[in-house]
C-alpha cells in the first residue's frame, strides 16, 4: 500500500487556510491554473512510504506507540509560503510551519518515524524533511512562481496542538476527479512524557 505518516491540521485551521486561499486561488487560476489541494487532503508529511506491505504495518504501529510515548505534543501554526524546488521553477506551492523550535521538533518526529518504518522493513522515501503543507501542484511542468509565493506569503493561521500523528493509506485515482482517496489506518496520540 502507498502510505504516509502525517500531522493533520484541525478543521478550524483548514477552514482558515481555505478562506485565505479562496480569493488568491481565483486570481491565480485566471492567469496560470494550478491543481489545488482539496481541503480534506491538507497534511504535513513526516514520512512517505511508497510501498508498505500489509504485514509490516502492525510492527510499525507497535513501534510507533513506544515512540510517541516519549514525545510531547507540539503547538503549530502555518505562516508564510514557499515553492519546491524553488520559486523560479516551481512544481509545488506550500504553506510554511511557523517557528524554528517547531520545525526542529517536527524534524525529530520525521527522523523517528522514518527510522521506525525502515526498521519495520518498509522502504521510506529519502528526501530531506522540510515541514510544510502542500497547497497546490503545477500539474507537471515547472513554472515561475515567485509572484505566487509573494501573494501567499501573508498567510498566518491560528495555532493548534498537534497531539496526534496518523498512518494514512493513499489509494491513487479513487477520489473525486481521479484524485487519491485517503484512508486513516492508525492514529498515534501524543500524551507527553509525564
Amino acid at each position: 500500500m502507498r502510505a504516509f505518516i502525517a500531522v493533520l491540521p484541525p478543521e478550524e485551521v483548514v477552514e482558515s487556510l481555505e478562506s485565505f486561499l479562496a480569493p488568491r486561488r481565483t486570481a491565480i487560476d485566471a492567469i496560470d491554473p494550478w491543481r489545488w489541494t482539496r481541503p480534506e487532503h491538507l497534511h504535513l508529511t513526516l514520512a512517505f512510504i511508497p510501498d508498505l506491505e500489509e504485514w509490516r504495518e502492525e510492527p510499525l504501529i507497535e513501534s510507533g506507540m513506544a515512540f510517541v510515548a516519549r514525545q510531547d505534543p507540539l503547538t503549530l501554526s502555518l505562516a508564510g509560503a514557499g515553492a519546491f524546488p524553488d520559486p523560479g521553477a516551481a512544481r509545488i506551492l506550500w504553506a510554511a510551519v511557523e517557528g524554528e523550535e517547531q520545525k526542529s521538533t517536527l524534524a525529530a518526529w520525521a527522523k523517528g518515524f522514518r527510522a521506525l518504518a525502515s526498521r519495520a522493513g518498509a522502504r521510506v522515501d529519502g528526501t530531506r524533511f522540510s515541514p510544510h503543507v502542500t497547497v497546490a501542484r503545477s500539474g507537471g511542468r515547472p513554472r515561475a512562481a515567485g509572484h505566487l509565493v509573494q501573494s501567499l506569503d501573508t498567510l498566518h493561521t491560528g495555532s493548534w496542538v498537534a497531539d496526534e500523528v496518523h498512518l494514512i493509506a493513499s489509494h491513487l485515482g479513487e477520489g473525486p476527479r481521479r484524485t487519491p482517496r485517503y484512508e486513516i489506518r492508525h492514529t498515534w496520540g501524543f500524551t507527553g512524557r509525564s
